[in-house]
């Protein structure tokens, strides 16, 4: 089992050519210690590996997976498996989405899209975000990043984006790339709605490998069934898609939108991170990659829902904004400002219910 997880990751790292190396200098020390019936056992196990022998010699999951065209990463399922028993174990309050029509469902998928975006560094100021998602305007020098705010937009305010999340592990697959494909649409050197051919990384997170990533999306789907409310499923699935990166950009906004997919389903209201709590919506997600700890996580989301509830959405964009600024809420200096509640424009901050 170890070695076979050992040719694992060393396919998965460097590829078959890499196997091949390792068999064609392998032989030849087998040769000169009189080790072939050693050189025999690996022979076939590389063999099956690469699809060229009988897989019945195969013991180890991951080893079989591969040998069937279906490589996963292990190490992922298990965190994801660890972060689904931490949601599981955690209740959440039912917050009411609070703008399902009309203008006011305009302006919350407005306020959204902006901030989803500046998350990722496309940052525009409310007013030439309103002349992108509301007049049709492109900003000179900056059509890109105006199609991106533009396609946010349009997808967090029409299904299936907005309230008819996935159902099966194949719809789960279409849906993300059919999403991507529409909030990255104009960065055609991005291939919007094709998967990553080459390796990604944010800091010292590596993400999941390109080869690996569909079959991996597909176990962590498995795992959907055993999380009850709408919370739970909502901030696994961004989780998941976060942390396996499958597309080359608009992997954030792509998982946002699949989140809160989840939640308007069942009428629950959407999760906005706003600029001035960005720090701690991605500190979080460090610590579930890196200690597979989702406290943080489950406090930041809970609070970026319970913010966004707060939120009156039947105004206009200058009224709009100057909530957004009453409460801190584009303030980039989380030193000097608190993100403010919009109700009592007092510091926010909320926890889980616990069983």
């Amino acid at each position: 089992m170890e070695i076979e997880e050992r040719l694992e990751k060393l396919i998965s790292l460097r590829g078959p050519r890499a196997a091949n190396a390792l068999r064609d200098d392998a032989r030849e020390v087998s040769e000169r210690l009189g080790l072939t019936a050693e050189f025999k056992v690996l022979d076939g196990l590389i063999g099956a590996m690469l699809g060229t022998h009988p897989a019945k010699v195969l013991g180890s999951r991951q080893a079989l997976a591969r040998a069937h065209g279906l490589p996963y990463d292990p190490q992922r399922i298990e965190l994801f498996e660890k972060i689904a028993a931490q949601l599981r174990g955690q209740s959440f309050s039912d917050i009411p989405e609070p703008a399902l029509r009309g203008a006011p469902r305009d302006m919350f998928a407005f306020v959204e899209s902006y901030f989803s975006n500046y998350i990722e560094g496309t940052t525009f100021t409310v007013e030439e975000a309103q002349d992108i998602v509301f007049n049709g305007r492109i900003i000179p020098n900056r059509s890109e990043d105006s199609h991106d705010i533009k396609g946010t937009f349009d997808a967090a305010l029409r299904d299936p984006f907005y309230s008819q999340p996935p159902a099966t592990a194949d719809d789960f697959l279409t849906w993300l790339q059919q999403a991507n494909a529409m909030v990255m649409l104009a960065r055609k050197n991005r291939s919007p709605g094709q998967w990553k051919v080459e390796a990604n990384q944010a800091g010292s997170t590596i993400f999941v490998l390109p080869e690996l990533v569909p079959e991996t999306l597909r176990k962590a789907w498995s795992m959907m069934p055993l999380l009850e409310h709408p919370i739970q499923r909502a901030l696994f699935a961004m989780f998941v898609v976060s942390e396996t990166h499958p597309f080359t950009d608009g992997n954030g906004r792509t998982s946002r939108l699949l989140m809160n997919a989840f939640l308007s389903q069942h009428k629950q209201c959407r999760i906005i991170i706003p600029t001035a709590f960005r720090e701690d919506y991605l500190l979080s997600l460090k610590a579930m990659s890196h200690q597979g700890d989702a406290t943080a996580y489950m406090r930041a989301m809970g609070i970026g829902q319970a913010w966004a509830g707060e939120l009156n959405y039947d105004v206009d964009v200058p009224g709009m904004n100057q909530q957004l600024d009453d409460c801190n809420a584009k303030q980039e200096d989380t030193r000097a400002f608190r993100l403010l509640s919009p109700k009592t424009l007092k510091p926010i901050g909320v926890e889980p219910a616990r069983n």
